[in-house]
């Protein structure tokens, strides 16, 4: 039967954690590794923020904008909202890097600024992180292919095209990817001893603070210190335990051999799973995460065996993810003896979802995690799991204060 091929056995989920550790460490020795582990040189506030910033968030077809201030720690942000500007990039031919900071800046200058302030860009494509708090794009995804960007800094042509229309006076501009923000939103909340950011929506990453002294591929004349935020990019992790239908997911994409967690787990692809499991019943290639949970939510409208094997994907897809997060739990312990209390800021519709024909997906990797630290000697590890309103606009504006 279909669905028993999506079952994981414990065993097999703590050999995936423990392999993802493995990989995460080979990461933070070495460059273009498996799983990148990239660091980003902020060291963020922890004692709670204080000030203005402007924050700026671009992860997909908006582009949102907004200004926060930081109270005592607590954020206010303006417009509440934050709503979303279409930017066009991935759907209009030529898109250049002109028409992208001419877009950018100009919804930017909508929203009522402040005379002088810094930015913190939450930026969601792949990119390495540089000393002065910049990055430079490593590849575009998402359809866009805006190449002459491609190994060029992000922020600082942004920052230079907002102050030359002088309207406000940006000190300096801060660029975080999306799990580095989520990361950086749980430290407003200080009473852990580790923190983890993770998304689990249409894509899939975890970010997590490491030692400088961890991390040995750091140039050692930056004379980096202290905990580091590393973005590991951990979706291009091969796990293993895959199925016959995730190769063909793989095989049929068009970035064959790549990001093959993210593959196994997140929304973009676990609709097609199912469609590979059922070549003959007339899913097509727009079968996504949404559609899979529609059909969870209505079972009386499904085939009995699509609405079994949906759920079968739907909890492995959860299973997988908290063998992932005890994989880097596992590491941060090793490197820490003293942790003992663990917040992940979990963002992602496909994390949070609901659905009526099983336990909700965040039920199931809080479950599955438990039983994975127990049986990894980490019993006594408490963890909380926070659904963070905003979280990317608080951790970017966190950033461009630290």
């Amino acid at each position: 039967m279909k669905k028993k091929e999506f079952r994981l056995k414990m065993g097999q989920l703590k050999e995936v954690a423990l392999n993802l550790e493995d990989k995460i460490e080979n990461g933070l020795k070495n460059d273009n590794t498996e799983v990148k582990s990239i660091p980003t040189y902020i060291h963020p506030l922890t004692c709670g923020a204080e000030g203005q910033a402007v924050v700026l968030d671009w992860g997909g077809t908006n582009f949102r904008a907004a200004v926060i201030n930081f109270e005592g720690g607590v954020a206010n942000i303006t417009p509440k909202k934050a709503g979303g500007k279409e930017i066009s990039a991935s759907t209009v031919k030529g898109f250049s890097v002109d028409d992208l900071l001419a877009k950018q800046s100009e919804f930017t200058e909508e929203i009522e600024l402040p005379a002088k302030a810094p930015i913190g860009y939450c930026f969601s494509y792949p990119a390495d992180c540089l000393p002065n708090g910049d990055a430079e794009l490593i590849r575009w995804t998402k359809g866009i292919e805006i190449n002459e960007m491609i190994g060029k800094p992000i922020g600082k042509p942004l920052l230079d095209k907002l102050n030359k229309k002088g309207k406000t006076e940006f000190t300096g501009i801060k660029v975080i990817n999306d799990t580095v923000a989520s990361l950086f939103a749980g430290l407003t909340d200080p009473n852990f001893d580790a923190y983890i950011g993770l998304i689990v929506g249409t894509g899939t990453n975890m970010a997590g603070f490491v030692n400088a002294s961890r991390i040995p591929k750091i140039d050692p004349s930056l004379n980096w210190q202290g905990l580091t935020p590393v973005n590991l990019e951990s979706g291009n992790f091969k796990p293993p335990h895959l199925t016959k239908y995730d190769e063909l997911v793989d095989e049929n994409s068009n970035n064959k051999g790549s990001q093959r967690f993210e593959k196994s787990v997140s929304g973009m692809y676990i609709g097609q799973l199912l469609r590979y499991a059922f070549p003959d019943d007339g899913f097509d290639d727009q079968t996504d995460g949404k559609a899979l949970t529609d059909i969870i939510n209505a079972p009386e409208q499904h085939k009995k065996k699509h609405v079994k094997v949906a759920i079968a994907i739907y909890k492995r897809s959860a299973k997988l993810v908290a063998a992932s997060l005890a994989g880097l739990i596992d590491m941060l312990i090793a490197h820490d003896k003293s942790v003992r209390k663990v917040r992940i800021t979990a963002e992602g519709s496909l994390f949070w979802s609901e659905v009526a024909g099983c336990k909700n997906y965040n039920k199931v990797v809080k479950k599955t995690l438990k039983e994975l630290l127990a049986d990894l000697g980490h019993k006594k590890v408490k963890i909380n799991i926070a659904n963070i309103e905003s979280a990317n606009m608080i951790g970017s504006g966190i950033a461009a204060l630290s």
